[in-house]
């Protein structure tokens, strides 16, 4: 079989990673020098911890086995099994994490309530002030400024794959085909799909329609910490944007302690997780209407640098990079992910939302084995 995937980011790339795994040839068709997109801007985490219960949280678990494995091929990927935890400071931010570890799948999760003390323990890097902490065993991290590029020279190595940067595909000209802006038309037996956040062009045209939107986050990079962050970190913000969260000290919490304005504002949480050159990748915000701001604001990044300053007990390093970013979410956030056929042999998968790095493996499993690779 013969896979043409639309797309270099790391939805399109897992595609093709499923294709070449199953013994077919793939030509990966990129508009950009590189994939600029959602898929280098984040974390490189594998955030399994707050995922929804259900097809959810199974595709999360599928997904963080198949990046241990993808990873102990491709070492370049940075996989570590470094886990999170997410520090809380009084009785109703406490009270939200109990119910996190009485749900009834916390083990699968890898949920514990720990001390502060055990905290530090793990993470020795905090010794900023704290109550406890939620321990989530089965979060991970890679690298994802260069997570495709490793990924593509492993499938270069099988003989069966193409990469085609600076080309992007206009037109769908029959069963299994597209026509790029060179004028080159792509045939193959399956045409997929993985344009992320650009929904418009040939998108749009094939799917007017389409229940999916576009979010916009900032987020900023640090200089090396001088020692090691041992795990991602959260705070008690991320418990109001993630459905594991949701319980009724969840509600009383946000009945009576409010975020802090600017947080509110700017639909903020704190994720943080340390690069393997020891810097800090530190976000996020989150911005649903259109148009989006073209500009990034200080105050966000002055409320993140509070709350890591807070829980490190030092001042933040020197800020190095700082970004917005877009990714596509499905209107209906309860799913995984939107995928349709669009044409004869040409599928669209595209509205991961915020699940995008962490769930793309298991997503590809999925379209693989619904189309019968």
């Amino acid at each position: 079989m013969r896979v043409i995937v639309i797309g270099g980011g790391v939805v399109g790339t897992m595609h093709a990673w499923q294709a070449v795994e199953r013994g077919h040839e793939v030509v990966q068709i990129e508009r950009e020098a590189e994939a600029r997109g959602a898929s280098l801007r984040n974390f490189g985490q594998i955030w399994v911890s707050g995922r929804a219960g259900g097809e959810e949280l199974d595709t999360a678990l599928r997904a963080r086995e198949l990046w241990e494995r993808i990873g102990e091929r491709v070492p370049g990927l940075g996989f570590r099994a470094i886990g999170s935890l997410t520090p809380v400071r009084n009785a109703r931010e406490h009270a939200v994490a109990e119910a996190a570890v009485a749900r009834p799948d916390a083990a699968a999760r890898g949920y514990q309530l720990l001390t502060a003390a055990e905290a530090r323990g793990i993470n020795p890097a905090l010794r900023g002030a704290f109550a406890s902490a939620l321990w989530c065993e089965r979060d991970a991290a890679v690298e994802p400024r260069t997570a495709q590029l490793h990924l593509r020279e492993a499938l270069r190595a099988s003989g069966r794959y193409t990469f085609l940067p600076g080309r992007e595909v206009r037109e769908v000209t029959g069963p299994g085909a597209v026509r790029d802006d060179h004028g080159d038309v792509h045939r193959g037996d399956v045409v997929v799909l993985a344009t992320g956040a650009w929904l418009s062009g040939l998108v749009r045209e094939l799917v007017p329609d389409l229940p999916v939107r576009r979010v916009r986050l900032q987020m900023m990079q640090t200089e090396p910490l001088g020692e090691a962050l041992t795990t991602s970190v959260a705070d008690a913000d991320s418990f109001r944007y993630y459905p594991a969260y949701r319980s009724e000290a969840l509600d009383a919490l946000n009945a009576e302690q409010a975020q802090a304005p600017v947080a509110a504002a700017h639909k903020m949480q704190l994720l943080m997780v340390q690069r393997r050159d020891g810097g800090l990748t530190i976000g996020d915000t989150h911005e649903y209407e259109h148009p989006f701001a073209f500009d990034t604001l200080e105050e966000p990044y002055d409320h993140l640098t509070g709350v890591v300053e807070s829980f490190l007990g030092r001042p933040l390093p020197k800020i190095r990079h700082r970004w917005a970013g877009v990714y596509a979410q499905c209107t209906d956030t309860t799913r995984v992910v939107h995928r349709q056929q669009v044409r004869d042999g040409v599928w669209l998968v595209t509205g991961p939302g915020g699940r995008g790095m962490t769930c793309s493996p298991a997503m590809a499993e999925t379209t693989a084995n619904e189309l019968g690779w």
